[in-house]
């Protein structure tokens, strides 16, 4: 994809974050979305390779919209200043509010891209089972948190959103309880992007997701209790 002139886009948006600006140049959005949503397509076919479970994973459903929803928001600038993907198995519509990890990307106007993996504050019944799983696979998550391959690209799962105290239910001396006081559970990365060298785009991101696909592959193995059916 035409890595300048996406960025140059999303600079000059950024300066001009309105309608009007908007609709004049809506011509060059439509270009550059249509090669971002070939570079999505084509990551995706990469992931495929190690991870079955995302290869039929819509791309158009995986892009999140420009647009923002500034219903309830005191920032009312209407368009996102970044292009970014969110990539999971074909049932997960809507991997924010079922819970599961996912693949994400993104690209700004300043010429970084972002990518990672995992699981951005995850719905309560989610959160929960992410900790129980911690417990019950102690060994399992050391394992994962150690992986010289994820270590070496991100270093380890962000911290932010950190519970001071345990949650209810858990010990204060469990293994790995600092984890476990955790609202996300996410790895990522933020790199300059190959201006000069746009076709080094996809193997860096293919490479980079892949490297976190040992954390994906284990928060997979949670799983919240099934509801009970009601009685007929």
């Amino acid at each position: 994809m035409h890595v300048r002139d996406l960025t140059q886009f999303l600079r000059e948006l950024s300066d001009n974050n309105n309608r009007p600006w908007f609709v004049m140049n809506k011509p060059r959005y439509d270009i550059l979305r249509e090669e971002f949503l070939a570079l999505v397509t084509s990551v995706i076919g990469e992931l495929g390779r190690f991870d079955p479970a995302v290869k039929f994973c819509n791309p158009k459903k995986a892009m999140f919209r420009i647009n923002r929803d500034v219903r309830f928001a005191h920032d009312k600038r209407p368009y996102k200043t970044r292009f970014s993907a969110a990539i999971a198995p074909n049932d997960m519509r809507r991997p924010s509010k079922a819970g599961g990890p996912t693949y994400y990307l993104q690209i700004d106007g300043e010429g970084n891209l972002l990518f990672g993996a995992g699981e951005y504050m995850p719905p309560p019944g989610r959160l929960k089972a992410l900790r129980e799983h911690m417990v019950n696979d102690a060994p399992g998550f050391s394992k994962v948190l150690k992986n010289k391959r994820l270590k070496a690209r991100f270093g380890t799962i962000q911290d932010e959103g950190k519970l001071q105290r345990p949650p209810k239910g858990f010990a204060a001396d469990a293994e790995h309880i600092e984890f476990i006081k955790l609202k996300s559970f996410f790895v990522w990365t933020e790199v300059p992007l190959p201006l000069n060298t746009p076709e080094k785009l996809l193997p860096m991101i293919a490479e980079g997701l892949k490297d976190a696909y040992p954390l994906v592959q284990w928060m997979r193995e949670a799983k919240e209790p099934e509801e009970e059916s009601p009685e007929a």
